[in-house]
């Protein structure tokens, strides 16, 4: 079964980004307003074929609000996407980036989720988001829909064995910076100008212990209310564009 793409940002960003992975645009037949007709346009030009069909039809390829667009994807080749990086290109990554600052989600299963990781890291320039094999969602064409595009810009890694990848990152000089709510430090306290890593863990349970005990230190968002939490995507952004906003001030 094909790979499937669906709503407009997401197609939009395949089409600009990978069309010659695309098999084929499905768009609904009785939509004509600007946006339907500019991304057709675009999908032509990049030689994408574009097939019209009626809603009951795209309402069958996918489970989700296609917003009357639906892109069928041949399966990628190794190295052919930009945004799928291997451990030796995040090596580079990390080499040409002058203070890199990466995330790291630590078992977040729901695409929902992971997608609006990505669309974060992506607004808040990372140098790359890595997250496991097991036990982990995956780039499916729900976390593509969600993430609006930043799945095909913002580089991303999925590894067999989260711990190794930590003991990389830590040998080429990168802090890796883990989120607990028992933590004694808040995250706003703690400095993040210099490379770093923010970790954060799954949606029920937080970090693994093994991912805690290979942090260099651990950080807590400090809650105000009667809830204990935030939303693992929710806390991702506040992470990201609080070193964003140090980095601002602060440049490394």
């Amino acid at each position: 079964m094909s790979e499937t793409v669906f709503g407009y940002h997401a197609v939009q960003s395949i089409v600009r980004h990978e069309p010659n992975r695309i098999q084929a645009i499905h768009a609904l037949n009785d939509r004509r307003d600007k946006r339907m007709q500019s991304l057709c346009e675009l999908a032509r030009n990049q030689g994408v074929t574009v097939v019209t069909c009626a809603r009951s039809d795209l309402d069958a390829l996918v489970d989700g609000q296609h917003q009357g667009f639906v892109a069928l994807l041949q399966p990628p080749l190794q190295g052919a996407s930009a945004s799928i990086i291997s451990e030796s290109a995040l090596t580079k990554l990390i080499e040409r980036a002058s203070s890199p600052l990466i995330l790291i989600l630590d078992g977040v299963t729901d695409p929902h989720n992971l997608g609006a990781c990505l669309r974060s890291a992506d607004a808040a320039g990372v140098t790359a988001v890595i997250f496991p094999r097991d036990k982990s969602a995956d780039v499916t064409d729900v976390a593509r829909k969600v993430a609006s595009g930043a799945a095909d810009t913002v580089p991303w890694l999925r590894v067999t064995n989260l711990a190794r990848t930590l003991r990389l990152l830590k040998h080429a000089g990168v802090w890796i910076i883990g989120t607990d709510g028992e933590a004694q430090e808040s995250l706003f306290e703690r400095d993040l100008t210099g490379p770093c890593a923010i970790v954060l863990g799954s949606e029920g349970s937080g970090m693994r212990r093994l991912t805690r005990e290979l942090c260099d230190f651990t950080v807590k968002l400090p809650m105000a209310g009667a809830v204990t939490s935030l939303n693992v995507s929710v806390a991702a952004g506040v992470c990201l564009f609080e070193a964003v906003r140090q980095r601002g001030a602060n440049p490394a």
